[in-house]
């Protein structure tokens, strides 16, 4: 038997701490991400060309099943972030002074099962929670049956149907702020350092809540920057959604240090 004397004792895990930024630091990330996006821009074609084929998707339900909008919409903000995880690895590289290769930004998340399963569900579970809430506020609201594309249409813009679209807007902005929340630095945290799905999640709120203003401008940045990538052909997306990968790592970066 080992004398435990002589077993050597294990490192004690990195801890994140949480730093205050400014408020133009989201300026400065998307400053960064577009270095990184000139700099490969076939990796970024490549994600471009994915991410833009989930919007074509997005709107092809809404078309045909407009109920079902916010439940695949949900689920593309599940999918998104993983899908970025490659773009989020080629930054890295860079930033890192490694080669930067396509196979390993498809490949990078292989190492990491464990952590990504975990967050996984989590947001999966946010995910179907979200998709509930909105089919639920429909069916209230329009008690004579699902409405057609054309109905919600006019419901949305139809001053009268105010309070449908007030009550749309907070369940979809509550759900849409915990997945925020929830994953703004937590991926690039576990890909870093392999950390687990909790503290990262744990991390990301940290983040959000200590660097409030920075993160509400960060936000909307993202959410203004997709909505103009999306109009009127949705082709926007093919440099947007990748240069707001990339983005990313670098909000990851200044957010987040370690004390090893």
């Amino acid at each position: 038997m080992e004398n435990p004397a002589t077993v050597p004792a294990r490192a004690a895990p990195a801890v994140p701490h949480v730093r205050r930024i400014g408020l133009a630091a989201p300026l400065r990330w998307l400053a960064l991400g577009a270095r990184d996006l000139v700099a490969n821009p076939a990796i970024a074609a490549f994600y471009g060309v994915a991410f833009c084929a989930m919007a074509a998707c997005i709107a092809t339900i809404f078309r045909h099943s407009p109920e079902y909008t916010m439940t695949f919409v949900s689920g593309c903000l599940l999918v998104g972030p993983f899908l970025a995880m490659g773009l989020y690895d080629v930054s890295r590289r860079r930033q890192q002074g490694l080669p930067v290769a396509f196979a390993e930004s498809l490949t990078c998340w292989d190492r990491h099962l464990g952590s990504m399963g975990l967050l996984v569900l989590m947001l999966t579970v946010l995910e179907l929670l979200w998709g509930r809430a909105s089919l639920v506020v429909f069916a209230v609201f329009f008690n004579t049956g699902m409405p057609s594309t054309a109905g919600v249409l006019e419901a949305v813009f139809n001053p009268r149907n105010w309070e449908f679209l007030a009550v749309y807007l907070v369940v979809g902005g509550a759900f849409a702020g915990l997945v925020f929340c929830t994953t703004v630095v937590a991926i690039p945290m576990i890909l870093d350092r392999d950390t687990d799905a909790v503290t990262a999640g744990l991390t990301s709120f940290r983040v959000v809540l200590e660097n409030a203003p920075a993160m509400l401008l960060w936000g909307a940045l993202v959410v203004g920057l997709t909505l103009l990538a999306l109009w009127p052909w949705t082709l926007g997306i093919l440099v947007v959604g990748p240069w707001l990968g990339h983005a990313t790592w670098h909000a990851y970066r200044d957010c987040v240090g370690w004390e090893d």
